[in-house]
């Protein structure tokens, strides 16, 4: 019994570093860095649902005012590999407005202490810009311990 307490304490106290690793996970096709990552950050699939995924890559086109098509084998790879990878866990698969991380009910509860002027200094931009603050976001680090919210 005791064995057992201390394993649930130990599982209990490592939850929160499990919560803030999103990690793109390591199969990522080489079109998605390439592609992707070439305008912003290569965001961890588990950030968005299914549907998300596949509204933005049925519309590259008209990337949130770019236009980012791709020849179709990456399309569909990329798409394919976004969807098998989409959130799982109910916190981050509730469609999101827009298919905007940014604008996911996760993220605006994760970040309503940030300021309105701290998403328009010159180093930060937008709520998009998750490398802003998180150093480790590439990797899959959100950790609200490494935070490094930028000066004016």
């Amino acid at each position: 019994m005791k064995n057992y307490l201390l394993l649930s304490l130990a599982m209990l106290l490592a939850m929160p570093v499990f919560a803030d690793k999103t990690p793109v996970p390591s199969e990522a096709p080489k079109s998605y860095e390439a592609e992707c990552a070439s305008c912003h950050l290569a965001y961890p699939p588990g950030l968005l649902s299914q549907k998300n995924w596949q509204n933005i890559m049925g519309g590259l086109g008209k990337h949130f005012g770019t236009d980012a098509s791709l020849d179709a084998k990456s399309q569909a790879e990329i798409t394919t590999w976004l969807v098998k990878n989409a959130a799982s866990k109910y916190k981050y698969s509730a469609l999101a407005p827009d298919n905007r991380i940014s604008k996911s009910a996760w993220f605006i509860k994760e970040h309503d202490e940030v300021r309105a002027e701290v998403w328009k200094r010159p180093s930060v931009k937008s709520a998009a810009n998750c490398m802003a603050c998180h150093k480790d976001a590439a990797s899959g680090g959100f950790n609200e311990k490494n935070i490094q919210v930028p000066p004016q």
